[in-house]
């Protein structure tokens, strides 16, 4: 907890957020919902109803948002009565993914793929991570057709170039793997007709095409030491069943796509928003890895994604949630938790933030997070280098953000310079 003094702050008004209306509750564009404030000073640990008429529990201060994260007995299992998947279709059991699971069997799956997302693997990277980042950026820059999309031509095509990589997907399938991505994650855009369906038909060609790559490594003696060829490798030695791979597989490309992707998008908008940070950053680039942390506790893209369940009592926050009921330690509400970050709803690339709850917290903390924060890194300093002109193109009231999806972003980011 800090340890700056606080000047006094006056009462909260009560929200205006109806707090029994189902949750999840409406959120602006890039701050919290309001009523979050609240909450952390009023009631910190509330009982909320969610959609679909199942109770849960919303925590909300930092140190109980780690507590729950930190806590074995709040499990991650999403075939556990009372789960809370939120806005998002219940996953049958046969396809869970790894990050829906608790210990041992979430174990198998970390360790099995923890040395590609080690740090000096990820910094191995760096260099080549810098070529894709400059020629995409070659790319975007030598378009004569402005305003560009940002999201389209920058932010989207970056990390899914470096899953495939570490993935093993093929050179010569990465073009499909790209497109089949984007339209993967454009699924809710309001803007496009047919969105849905496109995403749905994306997922499909996704799963297929995953499917018969691990087939294809299945067949060879060695089936290679990028991510697919191990998981290979730990289905022939018994260690995973083979189902798993391909669930594995979808996740990790949603995961690492999405996530750096929109953090992309929303970090440009951000920094052009703070133009003397902006300045200070292109001028003083050593302080760009400090602000990729502030950019990640600031946005808190990952806003209902991390969720719980209650296996037995547990006390938090001296709030008693009973067995088998939701829990949804909201991130989001912990990275601007004024008793943690003095000031926390100023951005401010001198804070030192890298403690924030962006990656969660525990067992369960983001596996790809050294690989994501060098991307960021690089992203940002090279766009703060070499397109000092950029601007948006369109009035930042009319900006197309994902409000009603779990991972927060932008669906378009129209640019100019």
């Amino acid at each position: 907890m800090s340890t700056e003094a606080q000047l006094p702050q006056p009462p909260l008004r009560r929200p205006a957020q109806d707090l029994d209306a189902p949750f999840p509750w409406p959120r602006p564009p890039i701050d919290p919902p309001a009523v979050y404030s609240w909450l952390r000073a009023e009631e910190p640990v509330r009982r909320v109803t969610l959609t679909g008429g199942r109770p849960g529990w919303l925590v909300t201060r930092y140190d109980d948002v780690r507590a729950v994260l930190a806590d074995p007995r709040a499990s991650s299992d999403g075939s556990l009565p009372g789960y809370p998947w939120l806005d998002l279709p219940p996953i049958p059991p046969e396809q869970l993914s790894f990050l829906r699971t608790d210990p041992p069997q979430h174990t198998v799956f970390r360790r099995l793929l923890r040395k590609n997302f080690l740090i000096r693997r990820a910094e191995a990277l760096r260099p080549r991570i810098q070529a894709l980042v400059d020629e995409t950026l070659d790319a975007m820059l030598a378009r004569t057709d402005r305003p560009v999309d940002l999201v389209d031509a920058f932010a989207l095509p970056i990390p899914s170039t470096v899953l495939a990589w570490i993935m093993g997907v093929p050179s010569e399938d990465r073009p499909f793997f790209n497109r089949a991505s984007e339209e993967l994650l454009g699924g809710g855009d309001p803007d496009r007709p047919g969105a849905a369906e496109a995403a749905s038909a994306a997922r499909r060609r996704l799963h297929d095409y995953l499917g018969e790559l691990v087939a294809a490594k299945g067949r060879l003696a060695d089936p290679g030491d990028d991510i697919l060829g191990q998981l290979v490798a730990a289905v022939r030695a018994g260690t995973i069943p083979e189902e798993a791979v391909l669930n594995a597989g979808i996740t990790l490309l949603v995961a690492g796509h999405e996530t750096t992707a929109n953090m992309t998008s929303l970090g440009v908008l951000t920094l052009l928003q703070h133009p003397e940070q902006r300045a200070e950053l292109a001028a003083r680039p050593e302080l760009v890895p400090g602000a990729v942390e502030e950019l990640l506790r600031y946005l808190g893209i990952v806003h209902l994604i991390i969720v719980r369940v209650a296996k037995e009592d547990i006390e938090i926050g001296g709030t008693t949630i009973p067995a088998g009921e939701a829990i949804i330690p909201l991130n989001l509400s912990g990275n601007r938790d004024g008793d943690h970050y003095p000031d926390p709803d100023r951005f401010d690339i001198h804070r030192a933030a890298r403690d924030h709850l962006a990656f969660g917290f525990g067992v369960h903390q983001c596996l790809g997070a050294p690989l994501a924060r060098i991307e960021l890194q690089i992203i940002f300093e090279t766009l703060l280098r070499r397109v000092p002109g950029l601007r948006l193109a369109m009035p930042e009231s009319e900006l197309p953000f994902k409000l009603h999806a779990p991972i927060n972003g932008l669906f378009r980011l129209p640019v100019t310079w």
